[in-house]
């Protein structure tokens, strides 16, 4: 059998990043830049206050209290988004709200709180520190700042910073565009009935899923019989819009596992032992003109599941240019016993928590067959047993990949 780690080799020497786009500031969100994005102006491009209040000059206002007010003129109203705003001089203020210019001369904002709120005087009933709610121009950004580099992953704060320096496109990897399809004569969708002998089609819906949160456009195809003719045409026809296929199903020994028949005469695709439980039967290669990665996994759901979190999630991250290909890794403290096949890696589903003293404690989930679904959807984590490993005791410190959802 391969082993688990030169499978991923071999699969991650073959994945190539999809080539840079430039896209519209929204469709970035969720993508890696492939350019330094550099500040036109200062955040903030102008002094500002950042409280309803009154602008004044500080020593104006030193001696205020509530027992003994400053007494002002009002000489301005200033709005957030006043263009033209006249200086003030000493012995004056301004009343001004949220985001509005300081008028040239004030250094202080007195918030309205402290304040009669006044409109043509104001009574100011504390006193005001010099710079006291005033947000300078270029306190949080420099014009000419490098705000974000080559490789930054895009969620909403990074979309909002771009859109703040004035960026609408940005060159970025585009998300990949992934075809889940499940095979197998047996398969019904979802809320269909059932007769004797047929399942309903769960593999597609959880490896969709799973693509989406690895960061692709992922589209689930029904699931189609076991018809060699039938599934060439879909695989040639999906091609148009793929940037990568995952096929669920048909790849093992029987009799009627067609994804081997097909794929076999087709591209570049080689079938294997890998050796590792769950998920010994793989498939991988490249098909079509534009050299189209394909995976085949395999039809039980779990096998299917860690198949993909091993394999085919480090593949979809490389194509997008995402910094982190695996998932977080941390050590252990087994809580159960457990035993392993001789000679094959095992990812055992399992419930890892924090312990009291900040390591983290790990349970295995019930009986580890590839077909309990029940299990898998309770697990947080997969604890990974080495090859040279038959069995792990209670108490010992083991690997344990983390399940938990994130795109950075």
């Amino acid at each position: 059998m391969k082993r688990v780690a030169d499978h991923l080799s071999d699969i991650l020497e073959t994945i190539r990043p999809l080539p840079a786009l430039d896209v519209h500031l929204l469709d970035a969100h969720g993508c890696v830049l492939t350019e330094d994005v550099v500040a036109s102006w200062p955040l903030p491009q102008f002094d500002n206050s950042a409280m309803d209040g009154y602008a004044v000059c500080a020593d104006d206002v030193a001696d205020a209290s509530e027992d003994e007010p400053v007494e002002l003129p009002v000489v301005a109203d200033i709005a957030a988004g006043e263009t033209q705003v006249s200086a003030i001089r000493p012995g004056l203020s301004a009343r001004i709200m949220t985001g509005a210019p300081i008028p040239a001369r004030a250094d202080s904002i007195v918030p309205v709180e402290h304040t009669d709120g006044g409109t043509a005087r104001v009574r100011i009933k504390a006193p005001a520190k010099l710079g006291a709610h005033v947000r300078r121009a270029g306190e949080d950004v420099a014009k000419g700042d490098v705000v974000l580099g080559a490789g930054t992953y895009l969620g909403a704060a990074q979309v909002g910073l771009l859109a703040a320096v004035g960026r609408d496109r940005v060159v970025v990897r585009p998300k990949p565009r992934i075809v889940v399809i499940s095979t197998g004569s047996e398969l019904v969708e979802p809320g269909q009935p059932l007769a004797m002998g047929q399942i309903t089609d769960s593999n597609s819906f959880t490896l969709t899923a799973a693509a989406r949160e690895a960061g692709a456009i992922a589209y689930r195809i029904s699931p189609i019989g076991d018809d060699p003719d039938r599934l060439l045409g879909l695989i040639e026809d999906q091609l148009v819009r793929a940037d990568m296929v995952i096929t669920t199903g048909g790849v093992s020994a029987g009799a009627y596992d067609v994804v081997k028949e097909v794929l076999s005469q087709l591209g570049t695709v080689t079938f294997e032992q890998v050796a590792m439980q769950p998920g010994k039967p793989q498939g991988f290669g490249t098909v079509g003109e534009e050299s189209t990665p394909i995976f085949t996994l395999p039809g039980n759901p779990v096998s299917a599941f860690v198949s993909f979190e091993v394999f085919v999630r480090p593949a979809i991250r490389k194509m997008f240019g995402a910094t982190r290909l695996h998932r977080q890794s941390v050590k252990a403290v087994l809580q159960e016993t457990m035993r392993s096949p001789e000679g094959r890696r095992q990812f055992a589903r399992a419930r890892l928590q924090p312990a009291s003293d900040g390591s983290y404690l790990v349970t295995p989930l019930g009986r580890q067959e590839s077909h309990r679904l029940g299990d898998l959807a309770y697990a947080n984590s997969l604890v990974v047993v080495p090859e040279h490993l038959t069995e792990v005791a209670a108490g010992q410190v083991v690997d344990v990949v983390r399940l938990e959802h994130r795109k950075d």
